[in-house]
């Protein structure tokens, strides 16, 4: 533990994103896995103002900017073995732009069924599989499923559904991720509470349920952690916390690691306090998983989960000066991209020597923005799901 807690207290601002004239909040980051040591590596981040800027991740130029046009994008991610970035849209299509290329339009787009509204989706770890989440239409919530591959036989850029799985969820698809290292096994999250994983390479959607794993709140965040990632957590729009262990599926033991109803009500923080938790990394050289939260004014808090709870381990202060919305932690480099409601952009390295920056004063969207954008809240999302 005391490696990780060096390795993020030693972490220092870098880089500053350089302003915009329209202030956004940065709801998501992800950088791209390919090697360009020429060029530079690129970073892709989703602006609540529905588009995605391509930044260079050292220099946190932008460098490029997409649009949803006439949807709202929802979800960033680079594909694991090229530049293409990805993002699910409310016109009912998940679009995909080559990152290296200024374009209106996107090289690929993957058309949903009449009336689809994806707020969430993935793309599966070999690259071959796009799945995403909409929101609940009539009696409707769909996880629909798209072949990735570009066919040298077929050039068109537009592609249909393989199918949908409908009978799983019976609320809004909030969140979708794909295992990290097996391509067939992908996880949701819902407003309905449930957490369902699928084993795709199963004919039909019966069968290809896993388990299904009750949050009794809705989904905000889930991921895959623990050795071979047999394990899956999931964060609530109630700042609630679960995870559970795949391994105890067969066995007499409890698949529930923890589950906290309220992070913000039990945790022993050594300093301040905790008002949302942001997102989850496995640490995967430590075996271990953290949990990131924050502070209304921008403290980011980073605490490590055990099975009697989640322990406090260190804060970054001094970057932002609201609401942290998004991260991305490099296991390679040790390095933090953090993005906030500040609309600022910042870079974290260790050991780096801190440059001199004035904080940002905190930044009013306007409330059209502000209404598109699902904040965390105490009265938000108090639906519960009675197990």
């Amino acid at each position: 533990m005391e490696k990780i807690e060096e390795q993020f207290t030693n972490l220092n601002i870098v880089r500053r994103s350089s302003g915009t004239k329209e202030p956004t909040y940065l709801l998501g980051i992800d950088t791209s896995k390919t090697a360009q040591t020429e060029k530079g590596s690129l970073l892709a981040v989703l602006c609540s103002n529905g588009s995605i800027r391509i930044y260079d991740k050292e220099r946190l130029n932008i460098l490029r900017e997409f649009s949803g046009n006439p949807g709202l994008l929802n979800g960033v991610k680079f594909a694991n073995s090229c530049d293409s970035v990805y993002s699910s849209c409310t016109d009912g299509t998940v679009k995909c732009w080559d990152a290296r290329v200024a374009s209106e339009k996107p090289v690929q787009l993957f058309k949903g069924y009449p009336s689809n509204i994806f707020i969430s989706f993935d793309i599966s770890c070999n690259d071959h599989v796009i799945c995403a989440g909409t929101e609940k239409v009539d009696d409707d919530a769909l996880l629909v499923f798209w072949d990735a591959r570009i066919n040298s036989q077929d050039l068109s850029t537009t592609k249909d559904p393989l199918g949908a799985y409908s009978e799983t969820h019976s609320d809004d698809v909030t969140q979708v991720c794909f295992h990290p290292s097996n391509p067939n096994m992908v996880v949701s999250g819902s407003t309905d509470g449930l957490v369902n994983v699928f084993d795709i390479s199963v004919d039909n959607e019966e069968d290809a349920l896993v388990t299904t794993c009750n949050s009794v709140s809705s989904v905000s965040y889930i991921g895959w952690s623990g050795k071979d990632y047999k394990q899956i957590y999931c964060m609530t729009h109630d700042e609630g916390f679960c995870w559970w262990d795949l391994n105890h599926l067969d066995t007499d033991e409890p698949i529930t690691r923890l589950n906290i109803q309220d992070v913000r009500e039990v945790i022993n923080m050594k300093e301040g306090n905790l008002d949302y938790l942001i997102g989850g990394l496995y640490h995967e050289k430590m075996d271990k998983l953290f949990a990131v939260g924050g502070t209304n004014t921008g403290i980011i808090h980073l605490m490590s989960c055990t099975t009697s709870g989640l322990i406090h381990v260190t804060s970054l202060q001094g970057g932002h000066a609201a609401t942290v919305r998004s991260f991305c932690w490099n296991t390679q480099d040790d390095s933090l991209l953090t993005g906030g409601e500040d609309a600022q952009l910042l870079l974290w390295k260790p050991g780096a020597i801190e440059k001199t920056f004035t904080k940002k004063d905190s930044m009013k969207i306007a409330s059209s923005v502000y209404q598109r954008v699902r904040v965390h809240s105490n009265d938000s999302y108090k639906r519960r799901k009675k197990q």
